[in-house]
């Protein structure tokens, strides 16, 4: 039985959760990229950046052991590991290729390895890719190293190798561990082995650990998101994400495994969400944004408080950097003039790559007006508040006004607690650009 809940708590409104809204970790959304956008224009900007620019890496490895049927990644499953290793070899060249387009006084403040499940990698090839990334630019010594890993794939060796190689955070994808919630989304996972990766990521020195949860999922319950809640916070993780599964099987082929009848419904949905923010607050953690939490002594936490916390592709992030070089397949690089993306299949990436074509499929470039408008959107999610200018236009927003969801104090916009759930909405409505469009975007909650 959920607990009872004072006037200004979040409630279930279908009229928002049920809107279809971008999750805004661009601006524009990644769903406004056109084919006329590639390398020209990449080229093109980084010869305009300004002097010493903060840069980050994001690395993407599209590969795992095997599909996890609520994934939404761009990811596949190779059937021998040379194919891996075609792959890296292309991305080998791809870092080459694209370390001499960048400013050669950029430094770089963060790096993060994503996927599929960069544990695929044998512990040589990722030492490689770190050497390779360590020539070709300017690692800051504090910077940032992350990996996002399966638990299922973290074995002593590979923790010694990023730890040498200069991990020092790693985020592991926990989910849900109800057993039958496992079997259900073909991730079978229990606890123990969540436990023996944390255990040999701390031994090989990696000590921040990030963990991801999801509600939403077929079979799940608010009992199962408040253990798994629970069993987080005593593996001692940092930070948690806290995620809605996006039910898109017309886009996701292999979603159509999960029993749509086992899915719970929208109320059920949010209940879950709630469930599993207020137990991470009670047990110490700070909620940062919509969907993170993290221990107060965590960075993440500091910069949500200090002001200074930002969003971008991983999400918020303590990530201070003003670029942002997306190498492999389908990863997406960013600077202050817009975005590119290379080719989502690995195998076409790589052909493009060694034969020394465009890999650079897509994109948009940004007006001045358009970089105004994500960096208030930005801020209004990091902060849940944004002063106000001339050019806003509230009547967009009279419903959520009247709602209790938000409110104008002094020429400032305010989200309330009820309307933090719904703050993706809110930038929606403030998004001159936006339209609401079916199956475009994920559910608002």
């Amino acid at each position: 039985m959920p607990a009872a809940r004072t006037a200004d708590a979040p409630r279930f409104m279908a009229k928002y959760a049920l809107e279809s809204v971008p999750r805004y970790t661009s601006y524009p959304p990644a769903t406004g990229f056109v084919d006329t956008v590639g390398l020209a224009d990449w080229t093109a900007w980084m010869d305009a950046q300004p002097a010493a620019p903060n840069l980050s890496i994001y690395v993407h490895i599209p590969f795992c052991r095997s599909m996890c049927w609520y994934c939404g990644c761009h990811t596949t499953i190779p059937n021998r590991h040379d194919r891996v290793a075609r792959y890296l070899e292309a991305l080998d060249t791809d870092i080459l290729r694209r370390a001499a387009l960048m400013p050669g006084d950029a430094r770089v403040r963060h790096v993060h390895f994503g996927g599929g499940s960069p544990d695929m990698l044998k512990p040589d090839e990722f030492r490689r890719i770190m050497t390779r990334l360590r020539t070709c630019f300017d690692l800051a010594p504090d910077a940032e190293i992350a990996v996002e890993l399966d638990p299922r794939g973290v074995s002593e060796p590979l923790c010694h190798a990023m730890a040498e190689a200069g991990v020092n955070r790693a985020s592991l994808g926990v989910q849900d561990l109800s057993e039958e919630v496992q079997l259900l989304i073909h991730r079978i996972q229990p606890r123990g082995t969540i436990e023996t990766a944390v255990g040999r990521l701390h031994a090989a020195g990696i000590t921040a650990i990030n963990m991801d949860m999801m509600y939403g999922l077929p079979g799940q319950t608010g009992e199962r998101i408040v253990a798994t809640a629970q069993a987080i916070a005593d593996m001692r993780a940092d930070r948690v994400s806290v995620f809605g599964y996006a039910h898109v099987p017309w886009f996701k082929k292999h979603q159509r495994a999960i029993p749509e009848t086992r899915l719970p419904g929208a109320a059920e949905r949010f209940e879950q969400m709630i469930m599993a923010a207020r137990t991470l607050g009670e047990l110490g953690y700070e909620a940062i944004g919509f969907d993170h939490f993290a221990r107060p002594d965590d960075p993440l936490a500091t910069a949500a408080r200090q002001g200074s916390l930002r969003r971008n592709f991983q999400g918020y992030t303590t990530d201070p950097s003003d670029l942002m070089l997306g190498l492999g397949a389908s990863a997406i690089s960013e600077c202050a003039q817009g975005y590119v993306q290379t080719e989502a299949d690995p195998v076409r990436y790589a052909g493009a790559v060694m034969e020394g074509r465009d890999m650079l499929v897509r994109g948009v470039s940004r007006s001045h007006e358009a970089r105004a408008t994500g960096a208030r959107l930005a801020t209004l999610l990091c902060r849940f508040s944004l002063p106000l200018n001339g050019q806003d236009r509230l009547d967009p927003l009279d419903d959520m006004i009247a709602d209790g969801l938000v409110r104008i104090e002094e020429n400032r916009l305010l989200v309330t607690p009820a309307g933090k759930p719904y703050v993706r909405n809110v930038a929606a409505r403030l998004d001159p650009a936006f339209r609401l469009a079916a199956d475009r975007h994920s559910l608002a909650v």
